[in-house]
This record gives structure tokens, sequence and C-alpha cells, in this order.
């Protein structure tokens, strides 16, 4: 062998090659993957083990049985709470997403300087400077009995009496969710937006499309992902929100949290776990769902 041979370098085998390549990605992912598996993936498991033990008034005991599960999915009272839960869900959802797109929308396409969009869309999370839980009970004072809104109504003649069900009603509930939730849902569309090609809108407006046209032909189409990723946001926050229903409706509705919290409050961990489990795997679905009909890998 010539000394230009034995001094070449040698090849690497395919194989080996991509053996080096799979365990650096694996350890880069090793870190996160224990941090998820440590605060997400355990925390779950253990609230499904718990939803299979028994339980009395006084104590949890470790056991495999499934009337927990019974109790839940054999009452007509659980499906009435799950049914209310979708349906301040399906309204939520609806509210925001017109909000959420036409503020999108304005942002994007209406504003033209960056300085403008950054100091509107900076003034549509100020609220979000504040707790919930103030911004949810700040509509106490404007739609009670003696509020703003029906005290303006009553003093200019409008109306001879107070309208009862602008506070503690599903009305109020669902002001509130939308006044909470919002943001989540302008978010995603707004940065969705911003990618969309103005070329393309140019390109159809010079083919003698009408606004409308632009709208339902281009940017709708191109907005889905964000569309789909506020709507995640948004259904799985009302899904699991329990103190707005139970405040805003004056304890007259109730949701599949409040259901949980009240369970939880009587030290039925098991029961509450099991709606957990349900709820859990009733919104898996519909995110699903969702990730069927849009592919949202382009903004992630």
């Amino acid at each position: 062998m010539s000394d230009a041979e034995a001094n070449a370098p040698k090849a690497i085998s395919p194989v080996r090659s991509f053996s080096i390549a799979s365990l650096s990605a694996y350890l880069q992912a090793l870190p996160l993957a224990l941090i998820l598996g440590a605060f997400l993936l355990l925390p779950i498991i253990m609230i499904a083990v718990v939803s299979f033990w028994d339980y009395d008034f006084a104590r949890m005991y470790p056991d495999f049985v499934t009337f927990n599960y019974g109790e839940t999915l054999g009452s007509w009272v659980t499906w009435k709470t799950y049914l209310n839960t979708l349906r301040y869900a399906a309204m939520v959802w609806a509210v925001t997403l017109v909000i959420g797109f036409w503020v999108a929308y304005f942002l994007a396409f209406h504003v033209k300087t960056a300085t403008i969009q950054t100091v509107l869309f900076l003034i549509c999370t100020v609220p979000f400077l504040t707790s919930n839980i103030i911004r949810m009970i700040s509509w106490i004072p404007v739609l009670g009995r003696n509020g703003l809104i029906n005290t303006a109504l009553v003093d200019l003649g409008l109306r001879p009496a107070p309208i009862e069900w602008l506070l503690y009603s599903d009305f109020a509930v669902v002001l509130a969710m939308v006044h909470l939730y919002s943001l989540f849902m302008v978010v995603p569309i707004f940065n969705t937006m911003m990618r969309i090609d103005r070329s393309l809108v140019e390109a159809a407006r010079d083919a003698g499309a009408s606004g409308w046209q632009i709208l339902t032909n281009v940017i709708i189409p191109l907005a889905k992902p964000g569309m789909a990723i506020g709507t995640i946001f948004v259904v799985t926050l009302v899904m699991a929100d329990f103190i707005t229903v139970q405040v805003m409706s004056g304890g007259q509705s109730a949701s599949v949290a409040l259901m949980m919290k009240n369970e939880m409050s009587l030290l039925q961990y098991p029961a509450a776990a099991a709606n957990a489990v349900i709820l859990l795997t009733l919104v898996l679905i519909m995110v699903a769902g969702i990730l069927r009909i849009v592919d949202i890998r382009k903004e992630l």
C-alpha cells in the first residue's frame, strides 16, 4: 500500500453515520422528553390510575373498580353537564372567531406601518396584565341589576325596569369568557395573516377579484391554520373553566370543570379523576378532528 493510500481519510459507512445522527437526535430530545414526562405524562397517568380507585367519605382505597365511570356515564345529570359545557364552548368559539378574525384582518391588512401594528397589538394585550378573576368580576357592576347598563337604560327611559338576564345567566357566562379568551384567537390568526404573501392579494386584485372574493378565496383559506390553533386554545380553555361559570351564572349553570371542583371539595377524588379522564378524552378527540381538517404544522 502506498503512502498516499495509507494517509487517505477513511469513508464512514452510511449505517454508522445514520446511527450517530439518530443517537445525537435522541440525546438532544432527551431533556425535553424528561420534562414533559415528569410534568405532563406522569400526572395524567396518575389521574387515570386514581380514577379506578375506591373511596368513601374519608379516604381513597387503591383498587381497580369501574363504578366511577359507570356512575359518570350512566347519569343523565352528567350528560346534561357535558352538553352544557359543549354549548358554552361552541358559543364562545363562534364569537371569538368572528372577533379574532376581524381584529387580526384589520391589523394585518389595513394598518400599514409596523409601528402602529405593534402599538395596536399591545393595546389588545393590556387587559391581560391583570388577573383573569379581576377581569371577570369587573362585569358584575356593569351587568348587575343596579349596574351601569341597567341604570343608564332606566334613567334614559328606554326601559321601565332593569333587565334581569344581563347578570347571573348564560349570557353573562359567555360574555365573560369571550372577554377572557378573545386574545387567544387574535394572536394565532394575526400571526398567520402576517405570513400571507401580499403579492397573492395583488394578483387576485389584478385579475379582477372583488374585495369579498379576495377575502373568501385567498385570505380565509390561508388563515385557516391560525384559526385552527386559536380554536384549540379557546375550546380547551372554556372546557376547563369553572370559576367563570360559577360566578357569572350565580350558581345556576354547571360545567364539567365545576362538577369536578365540587367532587374534589367533597373528597371524591376518584370520581373527579374519572371525569377528568373523560373530559381529556373528549378534548383530544376534538383536537384530533381539527388537525384532520386543517394542517397546522406549517405554523409550528
